[in-house]
This record gives structure tokens, C-alpha cells and sequence, in this order.
């Protein structure tokens, strides 16, 4: 079972409504945490840290490898092994905090962002809304869904910046196509910013977040 923040709602009960929060690579639950004073007062917060230990601190939700091209590769087992405990961790927390089924909305950046987006199209019975920050869509983590339905209650807000150097934004360039072949609703939007969450991209997210979640 993951470890994690909790920032509970200012009325708590039956059918809450709840934000699970997924860090980047060599990051930790604190990090996303920070966030929660933004989101609406009722909403319950959850923010896990990821599974495997990096040897200079922080965690990570599956290992990334350097090849020797200097090419970046992801353990793709792990991430989806990772994306199976998540799928369980949403069971677990729906029960322990009387979550209102199907009303999960996700907020990830970077490996938080590509699990998120793993997370809804894998399971889309148990989310609403996601928020992608700096990710991009892994086809090779996920089973394919043939039945675009499982998708049509979905609403993603992504970004992504033009400067980012750890995941280009031609990458990211790739998720509008993807959704709009699912019809899957969708704002994705770029900053001239990096691999990051520039003043333009929060502000328009906290927003966002106001008029869907």
C-alpha cells in the first residue's frame, strides 16, 4: 500500500469527492501536496508517494534507464505493475473514505501524468476528471479498450511546455490526436516553460478546476 498526505474536506461523509495526486520521477507526496490549498474546500485530497526508492533520494513509479545511444527507456513492467497497485489503491480509498464511485479525479505530473492518463483509459469506471502536467500518453502500459463509450464521461486538462528538455513537447503534441479519436473531452494547452508548472499553466488549471471538479 502506497503511503500518503491526506487534506480531508470541510464536511465529511458519505459520497465525498476526492483528488489522487501522483508525483514526477524522483519526487515525493509532498510535492504535489502543496497544490491542495487551490482545489475547492470539498474536496478530499490524497497525495501518494511512489513505490521504489531512488539511490539519491526521492521515489519513482517505475525506473527510467539511459541506453547507449543516450536514449531514455521506461521499465514498462513496472509502470504497469505500478498501475495495477494504483487501480487497488482507488478501491482501497473509495471504502475508507465513502468516496462517491466513479468521481475520482486525478492530478499528475510528468510519471504521475503518464500514469494518470494509464489509470483513466485502463479504468475508466473509476475516474472523472484528470489533470496531466508535462506527461505524455504510454500506449505499451495499457490494454486496449475497444468500446470508446467506457470513455465519454472523461475530461482531461493537459499541458505541457515548449522548453520542456526531459519529455519534448512533440511527445505531448501527440495527446490531442489521441483523445479526439476516442472523443474523449480535452483542453490541452503549452507554456513557454519547461519541464515545470509555470504562474500561466497553474493559474489556468486552478481555474479549470473550478468549473469541473
Amino acid at each position: 500500500m502506497f503511503k500518503y498526505l491526506v487534506k480531508q474536506p470541510e464536511q465529511t461523509g458519505k459520497n465525498n469527492k476526492a483528488v489522487l495526486m501522483l508525483h514526477g520521477f524522483g519526487s515525493n507526496e509532498a510535492d504535489l501536496f502543496s497544490m491542495a490549498s487551490y482545489f475547492p474546500d470539498n474536496l478530499l485530497i490524497i497525495s501518494a508517494r511512489a513505490p521504489l526508492p531512488l539511490d539519491y533520494g526521492g521515489y519513482a513509479w517505475y525506473p527510467i534507464y539511459i541506453d547507449a545511444q543516450g536514449h531514455k527507456i521506461s521499465d514498462n513492467q513496472q509502470a504497469y505493475e505500478s498501475l495495477l497497485a494504483l487501480s487497488q489503491f482507488v478501491d482501497f480509498l473509495q471504502d475508507k473514505y465513502q468516496i462517491m464511485p466513479g468521481s475520482f479525479n486525478l492530478l499528475g505530473f510528468s510519471q504521475g501524468a503518464i500514469l494518470s492518463y494509464a489509470l483513466a483509459l485502463t479504468y475508466p469506471q473509476k475516474v472523472k476528471n484528470i489533470i496531466a502536467l508535462s506527461g505524455y500518453i504510454n500506449e505499451d502500459i495499457m490494454p486496449i479498450q475497444e468500446n470508446i463509450e467506457h470513455y465519454k464521461h472523461l475530461n482531461i486538462f493537459a499541458s505541457h511546455g515548449i522548453y520542456d528538455d526531459i519529455i519534448p513537447v512533440e511527445e505531448a503534441r501527440k495527446i490531442p490526436p489521441y483523445l479526439q479519436q476516442r472523443n474523449i473531452k480535452h483542453i490541452f494547452k503549452e507554456y513557454q516553460m519547461g519541464h515545470e508548472v509555470a504562474y500561466d499553466c497553474l493559474n489556468y488549471m486552478v481555474n479549470w478546476v473550478k468549473d469541473n471538479l
